[in-house]
C-alpha cells in the first residue's frame, strides 16, 4: 500500500513548482515587467536551496536540523515571491493571461453581491465618567461567520428618558426625551453610525441620573440594516 505522502504533494512541494515556473517566466519577461536581475538572481538562488533542502526532508537524511532549514528557507522563499508580487505583478497589474502563467489566479471581473447583514449585535457598557458611557459593540451569540462581509458598521439607536418619563415639551424638544419605555428600537429617537468596536457617548451633566436606552443594527456599505439586536438600558452615572 503505497502512504499518502509518497504521492500527495506538500505545501512546500506546490509552492517549490511554483517558484520554479516564476524563475523560468521572468527569464523571458523580468526586462518586459520591469523586475530587476538582482531579485530575480535572489529569487533563483532561494529556489536552488529550496529545492535541495526539500529533497533532504524528504529522503533518509531528515534530522530535526533538516527540518529546521527546511522552515528556514521556504520562508525566506515565500518572503521573496510575496514580495516580488507586490513589487512587479500588482501595480501596474499583469494581464489575466501573464498571472495565468506564473500559476496565479487572474483578477476577477465582477463583483459578488454583498447581502444584508444576517446577524443581530448588541454591547457591554462601561462607565468611564460622569454621564459618560461606553459601548462595546459584539455580535449576539455565536455568529455566521460567512457573512461578515455584509458587517461594514454598525447604527446604534439611543434615547434618554427621565424618571417618570418626559413631559411633553421635553419630547418635542432638541433633545426628544422619552416619555415611556421604548418596546423596541424603532422607538429611540437618535442614531449614529460607526465602524469602531468601541463607541463612548458623553451626556450632557443634566443627564446624569436618568435612564439611556439602547438598539444596535449592523449595516453593509450600503446602508442596508440587518435585523434589531435586543433593547438594552442603564443609568447614566
Amino acid at each position: 500500500m503505497t502512504h499518502r505522502s509518497e504521492w500527495l504533494p506538500s505545501r512546500r512541494d506546490n509552492q517549490l513548482a511554483m517558484a520554479k515556473t516564476w524563475v523560468t517566466v521572468l527569464g523571458k519577461k523580468a526586462s518586459l515587467w520591469n523586475v530587476t536581475e538582482t531579485d530575480v538572481t535572489e529569487l533563483t538562488a532561494l529556489v536552488g536551496t529550496a529545492a535541495e533542502i526539500l529533497f533532504r526532508s524528504h529522503s533518509s537524511e531528515r534530522t530535526a536540523l533538516v527540518t529546521a532549514q527546511c522552515k528556514v528557507t521556504f520562508a525566506k522563499l515565500v518572503e521573496k515571491m510575496r514580495f516580488i508580487k507586490r513589487r512587479y505583478f500588482i501595480s501596474p497589474p499583469l494581464t489575466s493571461a501573464e498571472l495565468a502563467s506564473l500559476g496565479l489566479k487572474p483578477h476577477s471581473t465582477s463583483r459578488s453581491p454583498v447581502p444584508p447583514p444576517i446577524n443581530q449585535a448588541e454591547a457591554d457598557i462601561f462607565r468611564p465618567g460622569v454621564h459618560m458611557l461606553k459601548l462595546r459593540l459584539r455580535s449576539v451569540g455565536r455568529p455566521s461567520y460567512d457573512s461578515h462581509r455584509s458587517e461594514y458598521g454598525c447604527r446604534i439607536y439611543y434615547g434618554v428618558m427621565p424618571r417618570g418619563g418626559a413631559t411633553v415639551e421635553a419630547a418635542t424638544g432638541p433633545k426628544r426625551e422619552l416619555m415611556k419605555a421604548p418596546s423596541s428600537g424603532n422607538d429611540l429617537p437618535f442614531s449614529q453610525f460607526t465602524r469602531r468596536k468601541r463607541e463612548l457617548f458623553n451626556f450632557a451633566p443634566e443627564d446624569s441620573g436618568k435612564t439611556a436606552y439602547f438598539c444596535i443594527r449592523y449595516e453593509n456599505a450600503k446602508g442596508q440594516s440587518g435585523p434589531w439586536g435586543p433593547l438594552f438600558s442603564t443609568i447614566i452615572p
